[in-house]
């Protein structure tokens, strides 16, 4: 069973991104060890894409180098 955008958006916050702007159902997470910016899109309740929750692990993964 996928996991939700809303466990994945916690998981960001958890590792210290944080969120900023964004447009409809865009979000977009920054962090000071991470180069640019990641964005989500949909609903806290959607099902989480693979892709998506491999981008999120990466993105939580280079901020620990």
């Amino acid at each position: 069973m996928p996991r939700k955008l809303r466990m994945l958006f916690r998981d960001l916050e958890r590792a210290g991104f944080r969120q900023v702007g964004g447009k409809g159902s865009h979000r977009n997470f920054v962090h000071p060890k991470f180069a640019g910016r990641l964005t989500l899109s949909g609903a806290p309740g959607d099902d989480a894409d693979r892709y998506k929750e491999k981008l999120v692990r990466q993105a939580i993964e280079e901020t620990k180098r």
